[in-house]
């Protein structure tokens, strides 16, 4: 199966997803596109920027896979709001639904955080995130996620316990401490990426009508 995985990372969601697919990763970083290729050298790795790559190259996957920035939905950026940080949502999450829900005849999921607003497309919640897709998700059990800088534990404690979480050593890597911390806090559950994958398998041919049946 072709598969696109947008905004990657350093690769939690296909962190399990073996090597038996054909996989081209984008992402924008060209430090955190290093990682990514570190741990998954088979995949095709892009420093690209993915809301337009997605729009350029849709039709040639089979499975597509996003997970736009999320710090303008996030809960988190209420506390920014609160310091005079305002900013307006980044409507290129909904645009990406809309163009997969319309234009895309693949598999396709995008995630992103629980936002503090009221969805404007429903998506649904599997573990600690929202996903929007053309197939059912069943529901998954995650560890609670940790808020960082918040909860009392310092940034290099953060990054060990992460690490230690999702599989990762970022010892080596050229990054500051606080850029490992938020490329891990990024990362989807690896096993929530496999458990999603294993779905959308699953449900070939995908539901065209909505987004969940």
């Amino acid at each position: 199966m072709k598969i696109l995985n947008l905004y990657a990372g350093i690769g939690g969601n296909r962190k399990l997803w073996g090597d038996e697919h054909d996989i081209t990763a984008v992402e924008l970083n060209p430090s955190i596109a290093e990682i990514y290729k570190d741990y998954f050298p088979n995949d095709t790795v892009i420093v690209a920027d993915a809301h337009q790559y997605l729009l350029d190259h849709f039709k040639e996957f089979d499975f597509i896979w996003s997970s736009p920035p999320c710090p303008t939905h996030s809960r988190m950026s209420n506390i920014n709001s609160a310091r005079g940080m305002t900013k307006y949502p980044d409507m290129g999450l909904y645009q990406e639904i809309v163009l997969l829900k319309h234009r895309f005849d693949g598999l396709w999921v995008v995630e992103n955080v629980i936002s503090y607003y009221d969805p404007l497309i429903e998506p649904k919640k599997v573990g600690n995130h929202y996903y929007w897709a053309n197939f059912f998700i069943p529901n998954i059990e995650e560890p609670p996620r940790r808020i960082a800088h918040f909860d009392g534990v310092d940034t290099a404690q953060n990054i060990k316990d992460k690490e230690i979480l999702y599989g990762y050593d970022l010892s080596k890597c050229d990054l500051s401490l606080t850029k490992k911390e938020l490329a891990l806090k990024n990362c989807v559950e690896p096993k929530t990426g496999l458990h999603i994958l294993n779905t959308a398998i699953g449900a070939i041919p995908p539901i065209q009508e909505g987004l969940f049946a």
